[in-house]
């Protein structure tokens, strides 16, 4: 590798660790000419599949169009970042793990969906209203409907309606 400092052909390895959990190789370098010390960093290079819109358009994969759209289901949500950014991490690896070349938009809605079910169930809901995902309120029903079903149970769902009082 060439030495940034003074371009010098020669550099040696000093240490190598994994950072960012075994994502990455942190490796600090010393140029043998110049002695200058300098970090960088190797990662694999993975090939993301192309997606295959509605319309049959074919485009590169945009890990920061993914971000930004489940960033902005849950921007009123208690959901962070880090959530957001792992959530992102997982569809990624599932689109790298089927082996395909190119996947359809679909697909990658439904894996959306899913996690967006595993981070925030309100966001789950609320994401295709603002959508032109869901048309009919019977597919708003059914949503609901599967929703609860898979929902845990909480101390509201099991109030009994006889000991509501209203003023």
């Amino acid at each position: 590798m060439h030495c940034p400092f003074c371009g010098a052909v020669d550099t040696k390895v000093i240490d190598s660790r994994l950072a960012s959990e075994g994502n990455l190789v942190r490796r600090r370098r010393e140029c043998i000419t110049c002695e200058e010390r300098f970090t960088t960093y190797e990662s694999a290079e993975l090939v993301m599949p192309r997606i295959i819109k509605q319309d049959g358009i074919r485009e590169p994969f945009n890990e920061d169009k993914l971000f930004a759209g489940l960033s902005k289901a849950l921007e009123k949500r208690p959901v962070s970042i880090e959530k957001v950014e792992e959530a992102v991490n997982r569809i990624k690896a599932n689109l790298r793990s089927t082996g395909e070349r190119e996947i359809h938009s679909r697909n990658v809605g439904e894996q959306v969906m899913k996690e967006l079910r595993d981070l925030d169930e309100v966001a789950f809901v609320a994401l295709p209203l603002s959508t032109a995902a869901l048309k009919t309120s019977m597919s708003l029903e059914k949503r609901l409907t599967d929703s609860q079903k898979t929902a845990p149970v909480s101390p509201l769902n099991t109030l009994n309606s006889d000991r509501i009082v209203s003023p």
